[in-house]
């Protein structure tokens, strides 16, 4: 009879809408078909509600179009890109090193990273990509082990009990659960008082709650780990889902421990600090390495994760088929002084600063080329133009540069807050700090940076806010108009094909034909061309026929086929370029002149061609 009073319960409670479906994924209210990552997920790892945390709302196709190759990024704040967030993210990273090495591939990346949360979670998360149809999984995740949600030092002893963890967040599924939490936390509200979240994350999941080295706690958090990443990985193998783990960086060197106390032997995680930075000013680099790392490994406040986390991952990732590990830690030690981490890479204990999160991609892209999941390429972008192209915009850095001040102020950093400048701010400064205090929305603060560079006649950084703005919104084809529309202005043809050809993708249109042929008329790829002539001559509303032009394409394709196999014919060269001309496109017809001169100088037409080109304005 209880169960079945607690059944009807259940049953009302849902029939009048009372509490959440905690399921991973929910229909996206503004696109019908699409999914997105569901605002109440988190709740069910959280015993406090007022700490559940919410993710990115990167829209997908429930079902996955053909010839898209879809990724999901799990972890916890560092892989959701703190404090940048949006584009600083290693994801984004990703996307854009992807949408510009592949430009005639679709690539789907959705991040589902929560902030506060450990490998509970993200095993959970993962349960649920199976049916979506995953080409890839990426996970960055270890950091939280000990006080993120479920984590062995942030619930009282449930824990150390792997077995009543997940029993627990089965029961908060149930919206008679909820209820239940609902009212013990109003109850325990009257006593207690209400939560402060004026205070940070970090204090209200943390503090008070220390984690000696080698302690019952300490190897709780270990074996909690061990587990779920194991489960983790077979899962994925099972499936037959490529699943890429990295390994974890955290600071060493410019971060002295939070919490230190004596071992066994007298020793102190600070004892330890101090040894390290004086090897390191004596130059006694190897010495000063091992020194830190043992600091790090003895800071009773567990931040950052313990190195036996980063074992655990690299065998886990050996015993199951089809698990490729990630060696971060190498590529951010390879880009530190002396291989020791800190401040060059990290901003504070554990977040990448904007070299890092481009590292961290740099590591998933390297590491998806060798599993053989993407396709090799002739030219592709390398990490140092990622780095130059990158649409990260002076607000973006602000933001986090903001934003880190403001964590640092806080418990357990407590670094005051640097005085204020006063002078008179930039609109880059302006539009910064109303986001960190969250008075504009990002998209809504690009938008005005875009207006204010336009104002100003500054295109190119006008362009990298475009690129921002479709790179954030990859279901948008006005976006991608926009970057492409100022990329052919700065006369970066290539780079306009890729974002015109990307909305064209999208949505269909005349306009996005003709600026693709005429762009590729212009670069000489006639081939590429022929099928958006054709698309727009089939929807063409302007009054002019495009027949014409289609022949004299095809003519010019099956020229320049004959001219690849006789690139020394000086009669080819001049009949490509006069085709060129028919429609007075100087930028091709120059290309073929230019070569026929070098064969004959003297020669007639090419010279007679060449004067019509500077006739061409």
């Amino acid at each position: 009879m209880p169960f079945l009073a607690l059944l009807v319960l259940e049953g009302a409670l849902r029939l009048f809408g009372y509490g959440h479906d905690l399921s991973v994924f929910t229909a996206d209210p503004g696109r019908k078909g699409y999914l997105v990552l569901n605002k109440y997920a988190s709740e069910k790892y959280f015993a406090n509600q007022k700490n559940a945390t919410i993710g990115n709302f990167e829209p997908f196709l429930a079902k996955k179009a053909t010839g898209t190759f879809r990724i999901f990024v799990l972890g916890e704040s560092t892989t959701i890109g703190y404090p940048y967030m949006n584009n600083g993210s290693f994801h984004r990273w990703l996307q854009f090193r992807l949408m510009h090495t592949y430009p005639d591939r679709d690539f789907e990346i959705i991040n589902l990273s929560l902030t506060a949360v450990n490998s509970y979670t993200v095993l959970d998360f993962a349960k649920g990509v199976i049916a979506c149809e995953p080409d890839a999984v990426l996970v960055y995740t270890g950091h939280n082990e000990y006080y993120g949600a479920m984590g062995v030092a942030a619930t009282s002893g449930i824990g150390h009990s792997r077995l009543l963890a997940k029993l627990l967040m089965s029961l908060r599924e149930f919206r008679v659960t909820q209820l239940i939490n609902a009212m013990t936390s109003g109850i325990s509200g009257l006593f207690s008082g209400e939560v402060d979240l004026r205070e940070n994350l970090m204090k209200r999941m943390a503090e008070g709650q220390q984690v000696a080295f080698e302690s019952a706690d300490y190897k709780a958090g270990i074996e909690q780990f061990r587990v779920n990443v194991d489960e983790l990985a077979r899962v994925m193998s099972e499936k037959g889902i490529p699943l890429l783990i990295s390994n974890l960086v955290s600071n060493e060197k410019d971060l002295k421990p939070f919490i230190s106390i004596p071992d066994e032997q007298g020793r102190t995680a600070e004892m330890h600090y101090k040894l390290g930075l004086d090897k390191y000013k004596q130059g006694d680099y190897t010495h000063a390495k091992k020194e830190l790392v043992l600091a790090r490994e003895h800071d009773a406040l567990r931040f950052r994760a313990p190195e036996v986390l980063n074992d655990i991952i690299r065998n886990t990732a050996n015993r199951h088929k089809g698990i490729t590990l990630i060696d971060t830690k190498q590529l951010f030690e390879q880009h530190s002084p002396h291989h020791i981490l800190g401040q060059e890479t990290l901003l504070e204990h554990v977040h990448p600063n904007l070299l890092g999160y481009a590292l961290l991609s740099e590591a998933f892209y390297q590491s998806m080329k060798r599993a053989g999941l993407l396709p090799p390429v002739s030219v592709e972008m390398s990490l140092a133009t990622l780095r130059a192209r990158m649409p990260i915009t002076r607000v973006d850095s602000l933001k986090g540069a903001y934003e880190v001040m403001i964590l640092k102020e806080g418990w357990p950093f407590n670094i005051p807050m640097p005085a204020a400048e006063k002078q008179e701010k930039t609109e880059e400064e302006k539009l910064a700090g109303g986001l960190v205090v969250k008075q504009i929305s990002w998209r809504d603060a690009m938008a005005r940076l875009r207006q204010h560079y336009i104002a100003a006649h500054d295109t190119a950084n006008a362009l990298r806010v475009a690129e921002a703005l479709a790179l954030d919104n990859p279901l948008d084809p006005l976006a991608f108009d926009q970057a492409g529309n100022l990329s052919a202005v700065l006369d970066q043809n290539q780079q306009a094909v890729t974002y015109f050809s990307k909305a064209f993708r999208l949505e269909n249109s005349f306009a996005r034909a003709k600026a693709l042929f005429v762009l590729l008329l212009k670069m000489d790829r006639p081939e590429t061309a022929l099928p958006y002539i054709a698309y727009a001559a089939a929807h063409n509303s302007s009054g002019f026929s495009l027949n014409e032009l289609y022949t004299s394409v095809g003519q010019i394709n099956e020229l320049k086929k004959q001219y690849t196999a006789d690139s020394g014919n000086v009669q080819l060269a001049n009949s490509l370029a006069a085709g060129y001309l028919k429609f007075a496109n100087a930028a091709a017809a120059k290309k073929y002149i230019r070569r026929a001169l070098e064969i004959d100088p003297d020669n007639v037409n090419a010279q007679a061609l060449l004067q019509q080109v500077r006739s061409i304005r």
